[in-house]
């Protein structure tokens, strides 16, 4: 199976591609640029592993939670390649994806965190799936670090830069942090391996059904009453 995975919703822009077992990927991180960056980067890797874009089987989309504006960008890029070349798409959230390289490294429960920013994060909580790689313990959500609760009383590894934003989630009791992992930030090949379960499993969907995932919706009311002060 020929899959094409793209993130833009963090301060990491990536891509990759899986043909096969292999995976061929790029990942930048910038504050800024996404949208001038990320065509070519699908562009380079496509050329690497020597594959047109219509013969991939689906492309892997991050649908966020992010940043607002990289949210919109990797899900209108997402279309546009999957509507030009007749392609499904399967969606795969940024929690999921960070989720994913603790798991396949042994954690038995995994949780993932990004900065929301407000003092706020997104977070989720999974467990690994023979079938679909991972599954949430629950939906995803966003909140301020001391109400993220833990969903069972089992051993949770942390992931993501929520950890370095707000140390206090290393404090909950249960949680481990491996060195390094609080400074994770999504990777398209996590979603890359996500998006070839899912396709294979008959999940792909047209890309006009493709959504963003915000989980806040009142970040223009809070810009402005920032702005304000």
């Amino acid at each position: 199976m020929r899959v094409l995975a793209l993130d833009t919703a963090t301060e990491g822009c990536s891509v990759a591609i899986a043909v096969g077992d292999e995976l061929i990927g790029r990942f930048v991180e910038m504050q800024r640029g996404h949208a001038e960056r990320i065509l070519d980067m699908v562009d380079a890797v496509l050329a690497e592993a020597g594959v047109a874009l219509a013969a991939l089987d689906g492309i892997a989309a991050s649908i966020g939670p992010g940043s607002f504006t990289g949210v919109r960008i990797g899900v209108a890029v997402a279309q546009g390649l999957a509507f030009g070349a007749q392609l499904s798409v399967v969606p795969v959230t940024t929690l999921e994806a960070l989720a994913l390289a603790v798991l396949e490294n042994g954690g038995d429960r995994a949780l993932a965190c990004l900065d929301a920013r407000m003092g706020e994060v997104y977070w989720g909580c999974f467990a690994p799936d023979a079938v679909h790689g991972l599954i949430a313990c629950g939906p995803p959500r966003v909140s301020t670090a001391a109400a993220v609760k833990l969903p069972e009383a089992k051993r949770f590894r942390g992931i993501g830069r929520g950890f370095s934003a707000y140390p206090l989630l290393a404090t909950i009791p249960g949680m481990v942090v491996d060195p390094g992992a609080e400074q994770a930030l999504p990777n398209a090949r996590e979603i890359a391996r996500i998006g070839i379960l899912r396709l294979k499993s008959g999940a792909g969907r047209d890309p006009g059904e493709l959504e963003p995932l915000y989980l806040r919706d009142n970040v223009a009311l809070t810009e402005a009453e920032r702005a304000s002060k």
